[in-house]
């Protein structure tokens, strides 16, 4: 055998050696959808509803009496992650939180428009069904992206702002590893396929700072929630959401805000809460010093501390 047909034989061992790999992680990381009406029942409680708005039956918890509190998630989360500043908040305030279009049991959108201009629209819809017109608003992470923008187009409507840990500013690093793999062709349709809990337990690592704080129910929660019949596909066209920066609008919101940030938070760099503080005429910063990007979910009792005092 010469050298061109022994090079030629090692290609095509290779070839079956990485496409025998993959079938062997499908047989054992295949992961189909779960039906909503499956996750229904493990999560959701006395205080969940359902309000149909574009064609989606939008998941929500209202609870509580006084001056509503809206809260809004991140990407892949769910109303699930304010469980705790809820808990505290509905002694005092009547707290709404829902899932986003795209994640938990609200699941994806028929336009598969993610856009935040989209976002808005939506949140404005979803408030107005509830007649809700006068309220403090408070977003996490892609829901902070959503509630600056919101309180932009209705100023009226927000009598103070938080934003925990948001995005809007545009990222000089990229984005996490997970929204790479969802914007790549091919690697991104295996990922429908394959999601195994283990893509689950490093993105909480990333988001959290103290590891030990993530409880193994935390983890299930976010790995059947991203599960969810149409959600893996949702994800996938979020990540693809061309950037539009509209961070001039910023500068134009004049409503009272706390900027509350974690100070090892590595999706949304501290930097960026500077950059909210100088362009917010009206605005407050805190620093948390043992929180990462979530934390409303790994330490809410000091994070609703300054909020409360705020």
């Amino acid at each position: 055998m010469n050298t061109k047909s022994k090079a030629r034989l090692n290609f095509i061992y290779v070839l079956y050696s990485i496409l025998g790999t993959m079938i062997i992680l499908l047989l054992f990381n295949y992961k189909s959808d779960i039906p909503p009406e499956k996750l229904k029942e493990k999560y959701c409680n006395e205080h969940s509803q359902f309000i149909k708005i574009d064609g989606m039956d939008v998941h929500f918890r209202d609870e509580g009496a006084g001056m509503p509190f809206v809260l809004i998630h991140g990407t892949a989360a769910s109303l699930h992650t304010w469980d705790e500043w809820a808990e505290k908040l509905v002694e005092t305030h009547r707290v709404i939180r829902m899932d986003l279009p795209a994640f938990g049991l609200t699941g994806p959108h028929s336009s598969r428009d993610y856009s935040i201009e989209s976002y808005t629209m939506f949140l404005n819809q979803f408030l107005d069904s509830l007649d809700i017109d006068s309220f403090y608003l408070a977003g996490n992470s892609l829901g902070g992206n959503i509630a600056w923008n919101f309180t932009a187009a209705y100023p009226e409507k927000v009598k103070k702002l938080i934003l925990v840990d948001a995005s809007g500013y545009p990222m000089e690093d990229g984005h996490s590893w997970i929204f790479t793999l969802a914007r790549t062709p091919v690697l991104n349709q295996i990922m429908k396929k394959l999601t195994p809990r283990f893509f689950i337990s490093n993105n909480l690592r990333q988001v959290y700072y103290d590891d030990e704080k993530i409880k193994e129910e935390v983890i299930t929660r976010y790995h059947q929630m991203a599960l969810r019949a149409g959600n893996r596909q949702a994800f996938i066209d979020r990540a693809k959401t061309e950037y539009e920066d509209l961070s001039s609008k910023i500068k134009t919101i004049q409503t009272p805000t706390l900027i509350l940030w974690g100070a090892h938070d590595t999706w949304v760099p501290v930097n960026h809460a500077h950059r909210f503080k100088e362009d917010l005429p009206d605005s407050k910063m805190v620093i948390l010093e043992n929180s990462g990007h979530i934390p409303m979910e790994e330490n809410p009792e000091e994070s609703l501390r300054s909020v409360l005092e705020f």
